[in-house]
């Protein structure tokens, strides 16, 4: 099922997943490219990034901060898009801009979901590092983690769009950043071309003792976007007064029941009041109105200095989307995963 101008290809959820999704709980089907609207532009997707957020929607009932995607529509997914035709007067044919197309070739905006990004050099990114998970990191790190000079930072999925941008952040307001990730070219990247002190693999049979040799004086901050076992090994290393923000918790995110084992609440609760640990979620939708255009500016001057470097794990084609993103819930890319879905 080739791209077309006429035909509008989608991936549709077909079926609610159990547990990790399956290659049959997506559905590539076609139809006609919708004309626009008074008011509307016509976007063409250009870059389709996929995020771990996702799976959520995917739920019969979606977290309170987002929705649940109904059976036989597209997937919902940030996107970079070039407009094709417009009947808005803020945008034009040709105008290149960050929307929420979703999983499909084309797609119908008003306008108030869409960021202009005018000539930027590689608007991929908008989907990455200098965009939404950038932020992320941005947000969570300095408003919640609060690096101080000489405190260790210790942060999971240390490779991917957030993690990485997480550890490279700290080292910037001179702390240490202890990175985990899942295997030893992972590992290796954090350290020699990202500029982590240190990164242990989380499949190693000894990785709680790697850790805790690898966090001598303990951890500060601690930025948690996986959960399960990294967490267990993280919580007794955390200092009085460490701070936590949590993202997400994507070891979890198949879960269909509590887990099995012991009831680990009360561990968690004794350390949070003992070691006077805070430990705060946050929702990056809060934060645009007020944070985004001062990350924009920092983290885009950080980048172009050579400051902070940017990895994308890009997929070619549309109908590949589906295994791309169940790779990512396995931990199988290495960078921010997008799809480019046209030239």
């Amino acid at each position: 099922m080739p791209s077309t101008d006429t035909i509008n290809r989608r991936v549709v959820l077909a079926a609610r997943p159990n547990g990790l999704p399956k290659p049959s709980d997506f559905r590539l089907e076609q139809a006609a490219v919708p004309e626009p609207g008074a008011g509307q532009v016509l976007l063409r997707t250009l870059y389709l990034s996929l995020d771990p957020y996702m799976r959520n929607m995917m739920d019969p009932v979606a977290p309170i901060y987002t929705t649940s995607i109904p059976i036989g529509a597209p997937i919902a997914g940030g996107t970079v898009n070039r407009v094709v035709a417009s009947k808005h007067p803020k945008f034009g044919s040709g105008d290149l801009v960050l929307g929420n197309a979703g999983w499909q070739d084309y797609a119908l905006s008003d306008g108030s979901d869409l960021v202009p990004l005018g000539d930027m050099a590689k608007p991929s990114l908008a989907l990455g590092g200098l965009g939404m998970p950038g932020f992320t990191a941005h947000v969570g790190l300095l408003d919640i983690g609060e690096p101080k000079p000489g405190e260790t930072v210790a942060v999971a999925a240390a490779t991917g769009a957030v993690g990485s941008a997480v550890g490279q952040i700290a080292k910037l307001k001179g702390a240490r950043a202890v990175g985990i990730a899942g295997g030893a070219d992972k590992c290796r990247y954090a350290v020699e071309e990202l500029g982590f002190d240190a990164c242990i693999d989380r499949r190693d049979p000894r990785f709680a003792e790697l850790l805790a040799a690898a966090c001598p004086d303990g951890i500060d901050a601690y930025f948690e976007n996986v959960g399960g076992e990294v967490f267990d090994a993280v919580l007794p290393l955390l200092n009085v007064g460490a701070r936590v923000p949590v993202c997400g918790f994507i070891s979890h995110y198949n879960d269909q029941a509590l887990p099995p084992g012991p009831n680990r609440t009360p561990l968690l609760m004794s350390a949070l009041l003992q070691k006077r640990i805070r430990m705060q979620g946050f929702i990056i939708l809060d934060h645009y109105g007020e944070r985004f255009e001062t990350f924009r500016r920092e983290m885009g001057a950080w980048v172009e200095q050579g400051r902070v470097k940017l990895r994308e794990d890009r997929v070619d084609g549309l109908e590949n989307a589906p295994e791309a993103f169940i790779g990512l819930l396995q931990g199988r890319n290495f960078g921010k995963l997008v799809v480019r879905v046209a030239e």
